[in-house]
Formats: structure tokens, C-alpha cells, sequence
């Protein structure tokens, strides 16, 4: 199964086609849709047109791109022109007259976007079981949730379908399904990566970030989009930072945060993070546990995001509530009781948030230690995850510790710990702003010391083989 980095690398140089290459993605991805119904739209004719263009450019003597014939699945909320954007929902849509800013930068470093991945309904949930389209299934047991809203960029990527793959990330949209697929996922500094082209859900929360097998891949994919939009309003001129080649231990200090890591998880979840932090003392890495009553989550920021997403949905929901598959339907009914009291205390925490992440980075701490999810299961139609013999509502445990940090608009970095189970328990590092670059580098560091990395699931659908 070859990475994005060595696919780029035989295109580029002529050692494979980017055709084949694409070719066989495109048959993997036919081929896993039976299982994990990952895709809402292969683009068989587009991507093909796509891939033979990459090689025309090579045939010519020009470089095509950092992501030369690279084959990308993209979230099905991203506009691309001439074809339709269905959010995974239900009402009519025409084929996007644009294409996403994100999009169109993948185009540009020579990747070709094979077709558009399966999610929760309008990104507004955790487990990508759409009404509409069918479940997401997850490669590691294909009984169970793939997590969301993201969730078939996270199962194609797993397993082997792409080597890349472009979700979104509101409340833990990407890492979410990272952790439950074994894979890294990137949930970048808001106003990072810009928002051109992509639906909205909570626009002051919402990022673009990629889903991959490896760091290399992830980075990648993440220097080839993120940058500044005058086009989005969101989106800050601050320069891209890449990652160092090389991280001196001694210069890493993470930290723990006592009230991050008080959510509800599994015994298994919380001896694996533990063996990682042993871990990463064990390689050089300081490492402390720090207390901080300001970064307790608060229940107010959740419920404060509802009044951007009735924004967004509340005269069509009100309009055509049949539209809506009955979980995203209820959780818009629910919506309509945010209070202007909430919205105070929430941006009130908001603000004291971040200044404590930005006292944090002046004392010299490199990222936060958090799970990424409480439990790494959810069994398809069920309501409840089990924790340790108690049955838990699955967005409680899914949810807890990345919700949080998009609240904040910091970046953080979903990772799997190698050896800690089936799919692997997955940790997440949380940087302050603007500091992807960091979080990059100590992800290949920590690679590269086999702490964390990715295995094949039982079910693969491999694109492309080594040769």
C-alpha cells in the first residue's frame, strides 16, 4: 500500500502513470462501497480526465505538483464545480457552479480528487449513520460507526481506498473519525485552510483539515491547502509554517490537562494514553501535569454553537422539517432553547480559554495530552457505547475532548498509539494557534520512534500496492 509521498514521488519521475494510479483507486473505491459505503459520488470520468492531464504535464516536462497523481477522497459538503455538493442530505441540489478554494489547491499541487465521501447529515453529528445514504461502516468491524461527521474520508483512507482523504472538523468532525479508523487527522488553527466553498455549519468553529495514513501524508496534504483567502472572511494572512525535519526531545514539553481528562472514558482508553505519556518521557519529552480550572469544558459552548446553526438551517428546517433524517430533526428542535445567557457565559469561557492556551505557550509548553475519543466502538443503530459495563449516550464519549478545542480555534492532531488494540486507542495533541507546523513534526518524531502509527484494518481495499 504506497502513501501519498511515494506516489507523488514514482509520477513525478515517471516511474508510474498517474492514470494507473488513479485507475486503481477508482476500483477500490467501486469495490468498497458494498462494505463501507464510503462514497456518495465516485467521479469515474473526472478524476480519469484529471489523472491523464498529470501525465500530459510530465510527458511536457513540467512538475505537476507536490501531489502528482495523488488519488483524494473529499467530504461531500465541499463545492466542486459541475458536481452536485449534497451535504448528505436530502434536498434537490444542481451541480456546484465553483469549486472550493480547498479544492482547487489539491488540483493545483496535482492531486486528483477520485470522488466525494459519505457523512453525517450536514456535518451535524458524530457517526456518519445518514438517513439518506446509509451508514458509514467501519473497516475495523464493519458493524460498527466510522464516527463523523467525516466519516467515509476516514474509512476510505483506512482502508487503503486513498491515501488522503479532506474532511471537515466543527466539534471533532475529523479527528473523531480518525481515531475510530486507526488513521492521523488534522484539525487545523480556525482560519487556516479557508472555508470557500464549503457548507456551513458553525462558521466561527469550521475547519478543513486531512485525513492520512501516515504524517508524511498528512502534511502533505495540509501544506498543499492550508494559506491564506481574501475570498473567506475567516481566514487569517498568517504565514504556513512547515515542520522542522528533525525534533530535539529535550525542546518538547507537553502537557496534561487535569480537567481535559475528566469526560467519561474506557479503562482501556486511559491506560493507553498513560503508556503514550510514559512513552514520550521515555524518548526525551518533558512532560507535566498541569492544572486549569479556566479549560473545565462547560456545557454553554455547545449550546451557544446552536444559534450559528439555526442560522444556517432554521427557515428551511422550519419549512421542510420532513427533509431531515430524525436525529439531525431533533437536534435543530433542541436548537430553538439557546438563551442569550448561554451565549454570554460561552464566549465569556471562549475568551478565558484562550488566554490561558496562550499563557501555556509562553511557558515554554509545546502541545496538551488529551484521548481523542472515549471509546473507540459504536455499534451501528445504537444509541449508547459501552463504558466498561455502563451504557453511555455515544455523543457523550465521541465528543467530550475535541469539542473543546474547536471552541478555542486552536489546532490539534488526532494519532494512532501503535499496540493499544483493535482499532487502536487514538491520542490527541493540542497546540496553540497557528502552530500545525509543531504538532507535525512531533507527530513524525513520534512516528518514527514507533509510539504512534497506522495499521491495516481487517477490511482493505487496497489502491495501490508496492511494486
Amino acid at each position: 500500500m504506497r502513501s501519498a509521498v511515494d506516489i507523488a514521488s514514482q509520477v513525478r519521475t515517471g516511474r508510474c502513470r498517474a492514470e494507473q494510479v488513479v485507475a486503481e483507486s477508482i476500483a477500490a473505491a467501486h469495490a468498497s462501497q458494498d462494505s463501507l459505503n464510503a462514497f456518495t459520488l465516485i467521479d469515474d470520468e473526472g478524476a480519469m480526465t484529471r489523472a491523464r492531464a498529470v501525465d500530459m504535464l510530465i510527458a511536457q516536462g513540467k512538475d505537476p505538483g507536490p501531489l502528482a497523481g495523488v488519488p483524494v477522497a473529499l467530504k461531500d459538503i465541499i463545492d466542486q464545480a459541475g458536481l452536485p455538493n449534497t451535504k448528505g442530505g436530502s434536498f434537490p441540489v444542481e451541480p456546484s457552479s465553483n469549486t472550493a478554494t480547498v479544492a482547487r489547491r489539491l488540483g493545483a499541487a496535482g492531486a486528483v480528487i477520485v470522488g466525494r465521501t459519505n457523512l453525517h447529515e450536514f456535518a451535524f453529528g458524530f457517526t456518519s449513520e445518514n438517513h439518506w445514504f446509509g451508514p458509514v461502516r467501519n473497516p475495523w468491524d464493519l458493524a460498527t460507526s466510522s464516527g463523523g461527521s467525516s466519516g467515509g474520508s476516514a474509512a476510505a483512507v483506512a482502508a487503503g481506498v486513498t491515501p488522503i482523504a479532506i474532511g471537515t472538523d466543527t466539534g471533532g468532525s475529523v479527528r473523531v473519525p480518525a481515531a475510530m479508523c486507526g488513521v492521523f487527522g488534522l484539525k487545523v488553527t480556525h482560519g487556516r485552510v479557508p472555508l470557500t466553498g464549503v457548507y456551513p455549519l458553525v462558521a466561527s468553529f469550521d475547519t478543513v483539515g486531512p485525513l492520512a495514513r501516515t504524517v508524511d501524508d498528512l502534511t502533505a496534504a495540509y501544506l498543499a491547502t492550508a494559506g491564506d483567502d481574501v475570498a473567506d472572511p475567516w481566514s487569517r494572512p498568517v504565514a504556513v509554517q512547515r515542520p522542522a525535519t528533525r525534533v530535539d526531545p529535550a525542546t518538547v514539553r507537553l502537557g496534561v490537562i487535569t480537567q481535559w481528562h475528566d469526560a467519561p472514558h474506557a479503562i482501556n482508553v486511559g491506560r493507553a494514553v498513560s503508556a503514550f505519556v510514559d512513552a514520550c518521557a521515555g524518548v526525551g519529552y518533558k512532560v507535566e501535569e498541569v492544572d486549569e480550572p479556566s479549560l473545565a469544558p462547560i456545557p454553554e459552548v455547545t449550546a451557544a454553537s446552536r444559534a450559528e446553526i439555526l442560522d444556517v438551517h432554521g427557515e428551511r428546517f422550519e419549512k421542510h422539517p420532513e427533509r431531515y433524517g430524525p436525529d439531525v430533526r431533533k437536534r435543530l428542535e433542541r436548537s430553538y432553547g439557546v438563551t442569550p445567557h448561554e451565549m454570554v457565559v460561552a464566549a465569556r469561557w471562549i475568551s478565558e480559554a484562550r488566554a490561558t492556551i496562550a499563557r501555556l505557550q509562553s511557558e515554554g509548553f509545546t502541545a496538551l495530552v488529551t484521548p481523542t475519543v472515549g471509546t473507540a466502538s459504536k455499534t451501528i443503530g445504537n444509541t449508547t457505547v459501552d463504558i466498561d459495563g455502563s451504557p453511555v449516550f455515544y455523543r457523550v464519549p465521541l465528543s467530550s475532548f475535541t469539542a473543546p478545542i474547536n471552541a478555542i480555534g486552536i489546532p490539534a492532531i488526532a494519532m494512532p498509539i501503535t499496540g493499544t488494540g483493535t482499532p487502536p486507542v487514538s491520542v490527541q495533541l493540542v497546540g496553540p494557534a497557528w502552530s500545525e507546523g509543531h504538532l507535525l513534526a512531533v507527530a513524525r518524531h513520534l512516528e518514527a520512534n514507533e509510539i504512534v502509527g497506522y495499521a491495516p484494518p481487517p477490511v482493505t481495499f487496497s489502491a495501490a500496492t508496492d511494486r
